[in-house]
């Protein structure tokens, strides 16, 4: 059985759930469940009790998480131990982030990392923002770039970097979005450019919700690039962190909005799982962060 076999056996345990694990390593619950199955036929028992997509661990399962966990410490701890001997750091470090934030300070940051450490090999990994979180807790990215949750899972650590404001665009001809052109805006009727999850979606459905209003979407996307493109060409009001607006081409084909309450700021920066943070080019990382 191959140590990802048991990473993901773990993950199992602690959510007793197909459907979220499956999410959080991207594959189907079908795969995981035939996954899952090979595990047992090779342990020789049930692992679990199914229940649906519900799983609950049985006594040999109880076991056999108590071995996972072990094994993959005692495999983590004997890579520590061979990158230390090394005279200089060196292996592969995968990293997750979108790609505005990929322009807007990581490149800074990756050159001061590699500067200091020439022999690690940089797996960059690129994506909607909103998928940074999972990509981090299923183990597919070493660190993340990302916005802090409003509820950070216990198992993580987060360093903030640096923070982007939320803000409200609309196109720079605001006759293409006549419901603007009133002095009492019926937000109610204005057609919005929305992601489809995230935590910026998350704080305008709340930024709604207190003012009482239903929403008028007219498009939801993935991508707060795709947002500022879709603004810019007239399709309604969108909300981006400014550090996308900053570093879109189409940034003077929209125009920022002055909304009343501001939506609370995206704190951006690393995640990592705290058990890892010791590992050598995880570190390394972080206190390049630290020296900014």
């Amino acid at each position: 059985m191959e140590y990802k076999d048991l990473e993901v056996f773990v993950l199992l345990a602690e959510h007793q759930n197909l459907g979220v694990v499956s999410q959080l390593i991207h594959c189907s619950s079908s795969t995981l469940s035939r996954r899952l199955k090979r595990m047992e036929e090779g342990v020789g028992a049930n692992l679990f009790d199914r229940e649906g997509t519900r799983l609950r661990l049985t006594e040999e399962g109880e076991l056999f998480r108590q071995h996972s966990e072990q094994a993959l410490e005692l495999w983590r701890q004997f890579k520590l131990s061979v990158q230390r001997q090394a005279s200089e750091l060196q292996g592969q470090l995968s990293i997750y982030c979108s790609v505005t934030a990929s322009y807007s300070f990581l490149s800074e940051l990756l050159s001061r990392f590699r500067a200091q450490h020439p022999l690690v090999d940089i797996r960059l990994i690129t994506g909607d923002a909103a998928e940074s979180i999972p990509h981090v807790q299923s183990g597919e990215a070493d660190v993340v770039i990302a916005a802090r949750p409003d509820q950070l899972p216990a198992n993580l650590t987060f360093k903030t970097i640096t923070t982007a404001p939320l803000l409200f665009i609309a196109p720079v001809g605001l006759q293409t979005v006549p419901e603007l052109l009133e002095d009492d805006i019926a937000w109610d009727k204005v057609p919005l450019v929305l992601s489809e999850t995230g935590l910026a979606r998350t704080r305008v459905d709340r930024w709604f919700k207190k003012k009482r209003l239903k929403q008028n979407i007219y498009a939801q996307v993935s991508g707060h690039e795709a947002i500022v493109s879709m603004v810019s060409l007239g399709c309604g009001v969108g909300v981006v962190p400014d550090l996308v607006l900053k570093n879109s081409p189409l940034m003077n084909k929209v125009r920022i909005m002055e909304v009343l309450p501001e939506l609370e700021p995206f704190a951006v920066g690393l995640c990592a799982q705290n058990k890892r943070l010791n590992e050598p080019l995880i570190a390394a990382l972080w206190q390049t962060v630290m020296w900014e």
